[in-house]
């Protein structure tokens, strides 16, 4: 199929054209025409498979036939509530991308900076809004969203706003739009609570699921390193320097883990960079373009800042720390081998990480390389004889706590 071949107007045509899209993503062919005719949508497929363009092209379409060339003000015709800034920022450049021969306009909203422009903005009126949820919710409270001409909702990675806790904020924003609009909701993993959510705001939807969540991309080599847990920094820096790695995003569990392993790093003269949650919204940006031209080698990121890179030839990725929801790993390693390149994913994993290892397994179910040789392993034998099962070992989302071991009182002086 042809993008030609969707009936979409000749304006977004033309800019599709233009961005190089000669065949819709399969996520996207079965996507636009579910839009297009007004049915609420719940679709999963993995990062990197073109949701955006799957939501944004159609209710481009569908605005630009409502708006037409009207001088009336303009007032908020789709909203798209999205968990991270980084998302916010990305989704509403694909926006502007995609209209930009239609007189439509966007405004992205977020916190963490000045809310001034943002209303300045509003209060000129515009067609779409991208917005994260704490401030969306703040500037309705101040009086300056009118959500009552709403045609279009759309709930982007909608796991992570639920692991993110923004379930309370993401009813009340439903409640603060029209009951006969139109709701998509989008995600890379599809877990029974997301699937409870949709039953609560979505109105007989269709479901489009391009790839199971439970697949890894087959251009991507996955490798696991068994690993004491305190000498996964050593490690990390053996293969940076041993392997000459470079342009490599690694994974932390945590904002304070991933704070030292770049200060680790950087003892090593290692130039590396986190990004998370904590960081200002300029120091972010200023970090993911810097990782993206190249100034940065290492760029350290937990699971939610990372939903907001976006970068088609990621060559490595490491999981630090190991996901105890398994289908986050499959997210995390769809960073790398997209749009048709290769790419490597390594997880390092402890004593205690193990089962969440075994539930990796058991859902990819793909015979991943085990590399021994390296200096640091951690199984005298196998991993079932020697393993601890972590604590809250639950799919909550919820960090453990290992016991400390010998090892760790021993290698204080160890260059982290």
């Amino acid at each position: 199929m042809l993008f030609e071949d969707l009936s979409l107007s000749k304006s977004i045509q033309k800019a599709v054209f233009e961005e190089g899209y000669l065949n819709p993503t399969p996520i996207q062919e079965q996507s636009i025409p579910i839009v297009l005719a007004g049915r609420d949508l719940i679709g999963c497929a993995q990062t990197g498979t073109g949701k955006t363009a799957a939501f944004a092209i159609p209710i481009i379409h569908q605005l630009h036939r409502i708006v037409g060339s009207s001088k009336k003000a303009k007032v908020i015709r789709a909203l798209i509530v999205t968990p991270t800034r980084e998302l916010a920022v990305q989704i509403g450049q694909s926006f502007d991308t995609y209209a930009k021969y239609t007189n439509l306009t966007q405004l992205t909203i977020f916190g963490g900076v000045s809310q001034n422009p943002q209303v300045d903005t509003l209060k000129n009126g515009v067609d779409i809004l991208v917005a994260t949820p704490g401030r969306l919710l703040d500037l309705q409270k101040q009086g300056f969203l009118d959500l009552d001409h709403l045609h279009t909702l759309v709930l982007d990675e909608a796991d992570q706003m639920l692991d993110m806790g923004f379930i309370n904020d993401v009813k009340k924003i439903v409640k603060l739009t029209p009951k006969n609009r139109q709701t998509l909701l989008f995600s890379a993993t599809m877990p029974i609570a997301i699937r409870e959510l949709a039953e609560m705001f979505l109105q007989d939807p269709a479901k489009v699921e391009v790839s199971p969540v439970s697949s890894t991309a087959e251009n991507v080599e996955q490798r696991v390193y068994f690993v004491e847990k305190t000498e996964k920094r050593n490690l990390l820096y053996h293969l940076i320097k041993n392997e000459d790695l470079s342009n490599v995003l690694v994974f932390s569990r945590t904002k304070h883990g991933a704070d030292n392993v770049v200060k680790a790093l950087r003892k090593k003269d290692i130039p590396a960079e986190a990004i998370h949650g904590d960081k200002s919204q300029n120091a972010r940006q200023r970090v993911l373009d810097a990782f993206k031209n190249k100034e940065v080698g290492v760029l350290v990121a937990t699971d939610i800042a990372a939903r907001g890179i976006d970068i088609d030839q990621l060559p490595f990725v490491i999981n630090f720390d190991l996901p105890n929801i398994p289908e986050t790993y499959v997210h995390r390693i769809g960073r790398t081998g997209r749009a048709g390149n290769g790419g490597i994913a390594i997880s390092f994993c402890s004593k205690d990480e193990h089962p969440y290892w075994k539930d990796i397994q058991k859902l990819i179910k793909v015979d991943v390389k085990t590399i021994t040789d390296h200096p640091y392993q951690w199984h005298a034998g196998s991993p079932e004889a020697t393993e601890e099962k972590p604590k809250n070992s639950n799919r909550s989302g919820g960090a453990h706590k290992s016991r400390k071991s010998n090892a760790s009182k021993q290698n204080k002086k160890r260059w982290y």
